[in-house]
């Protein structure tokens, strides 16, 4: 029997978290039309190739399309080109959509988040008109993880990007079928793979603390190996028993 390349054997091990997450969470329906975002990054042109493929090998029965989602008033580039192309050799099928927001509008909320929050309402616009069922996300376990620990530290919520929302607005759920991969295996992946590297020049993504919390992961790491999947299972053990709770004040009928 010959033996697998080292991509190969990458592959097998991505397939199979992602496969993983996709089952426990339930993530794909018969009949599902799922619309990818599709950024450039490594994380977004990986779930199209393994939700792709799926597509072709596996029940339940679905189909796929990739949408890349331009910011005209962002100087962020990307090989729109590159990412057709990309699409078609998988055979699916490619939407780019244009469209922009004024950061001055709301001063509240920052430019990263409003920026982010108009790239998912373009996503919602075009899975609407596509006939979508579900939109696809490119989060991996680590963003699910920074997400918890970013919610926690800044928020004082545990909460964090759940594997499938329902959004019952919309008659439409969002999924992240990465949640369970890992994303040291995104990155060596995208390196034996040769995808394209996209030029980032967002102005805003130096006011984010997400570089500083994967840091803290990292840390947490170091300390416990398994520490990630000690987080991930918190998630669906929490013990409220032995948690801080407030008593209601009890009113006394006379």
């Amino acid at each position: 029997m010959a033996r697998l390349s080292e991509k190969e054997l990458l592959w097998k091990k991505i397939n199979k978290r992602f496969s993983k997450g996709v089952v426990d969470y339930q993530l794909i329906e018969e009949g599902d039309k799922i619309l990818v975002g599709l950024s450039g990054g490594k994380d977004s042109l990986a779930l199209l190739e393994l939700l792709a493929h799926r597509s072709r090998i596996f029940k339940p029965r679905f189909s796929v399309v990739a949408v890349y989602v331009g910011m005209t008033n962002i100087a962020y580039q990307t090989d729109v080109d590159y990412l057709k192309c990309f699409a078609a050799d998988l055979g699916v099928p490619f939407i780019a959509y244009e469209t922009s927001f004024d950061a001055s509008t709301d001063q509240r909320k920052s430019p990263c988040f409003l920026c982010s929050w108009n790239r998912r309402k373009a996503l919602f616009t075009v899975a609407k008109q596509e006939g979508c069922t579900k939109i696809a996300l490119g989060h991996h376990m680590d963003d699910i993880l920074e997400t918890l620990l970013m919610n926690m530290t800044f928020q004082g919520t545990v909460s964090t990007m759940p594997p499938l929302l329902k959004m019952n607005k919309f008659d439409m759920s969002i999924i992240r079928p990465m949640c369970l991969v890992h994303e040291a295996d995104l990155k060596e992946w995208s390196l034996l793979s040769g995808y394209k590297q996209q030029v980032k020049l967002c102005p805003y993504e130096k006011d984010s603390h997400r570089s500083d919390i994967k840091n803290v992961l990292h840390s947490l790491e170091k300390l416990n190996p398994e520490a990630r999947y000690s987080l991930w299972g918190s998630m669906s053990n929490v013990q409220p028993d032995f948690l801080p709770a407030k008593k209601t004040k009890q009113t006394t009928c006379l």
